[in-house]
């Protein structure tokens, strides 16, 4: 006869672990001997066994009991459809385990390269990280609102970072970032903006509303930005 300690011992399992199968109500609890001490048969260390056996299986242990009393053919049939579960289980791991490494990449999971290389470029002209940071929001709901809109307006960016007057007045926007609302500065960074606007060729765009968040991303954190939007819309009107 065996305590509890050496039951778990031969079976290869811990003391914490016989307990849990007792509560779960997968192994028989023996009562307590004249000394107290619960004392565990042969028999006992077969079940054990067996139980450790298709636990470290992947078999759940709400199942076990179930695939104990079950007869061969009942066993085989319980144990492909556990199979066909963990199958769906792997899948779902290693679709994650690749959303994981993917989170590795940074904006890569969010932005394809060519927009990637965008972003670079501007900080490449010394443009601010906190911008760069909002264009690329800017980015990522243009991808997901309008992806139809996204190679127009790549090839739109690559064709603006390439004139020197537009990337004076990207990184005149970027220092604007900090002024005050009522900057004297900012009607003429308008109407500069609004001239080169007004040289370039129209590009698709997406709706009023993908737009409409687009420009909310972009003034939310500068009342400068949200006059110069004011002040850019007046001088394009004009």
């Amino acid at each position: 006869m065996l305590t509890i300690g050496r039951l778990a011992a031969r079976a290869g399992v811990t003391v914490r672990a016989v307990r849990h199968y007792h509560q779960r109500g997968l192994l028989a609890e023996p009562e307590r001997d004249a000394s107290g001490y619960r004392r565990y048969d042969a028999q006992a260390v077969v079940d054990l066994i067996r139980i450790k056996t298709l636990a470290d299986a992947g078999v759940p242990l709400a199942r076990i009991d179930e695939l104990l009393a079950a007869q061969p053919e009942e066993f085989a049939e319980a144990i492909t459809e556990i199979d066909q579960t963990l199958e769906v289980k792997i899948r779902e791991l290693t679709r994650h385990r690749r959303r994981i490494a993917e989170l590795a990449a940074g904006d890569h999971l969010f932005l394809p390269s060519e927009v990637i290389d965008i972003l670079d470029r501007m900080r490449t002209l010394g443009v601010s990280e906190r911008t760069v940071r909002i264009e690329r929001d800017s980015w990522i709901m243009l991808v997901a609102l309008a992806p139809e809109s996204v190679p127009d307006w790549v090839a739109a960016k690559d064709r603006a970072l390439a004139d020197p007057e537009f990337r004076r007045l990207y990184l005149a926007c970027d220092e604007a970032m900090d002024w005050e609302p009522d900057d004297p500065r900012l009607p003429d960074l308008a109407i500069a903006m609004a001239t080169w606007k007004a040289q370039q060729p129209d590009h698709q765009q997406p709706s009023a509303g993908t737009l409409s968040l687009m420009n909310a991303n972009i003034t939310a954190t500068s009342p400068a930005w949200r006059r110069l939007m004011v002040l850019l819309s007046q001088a394009r009107q004009a």
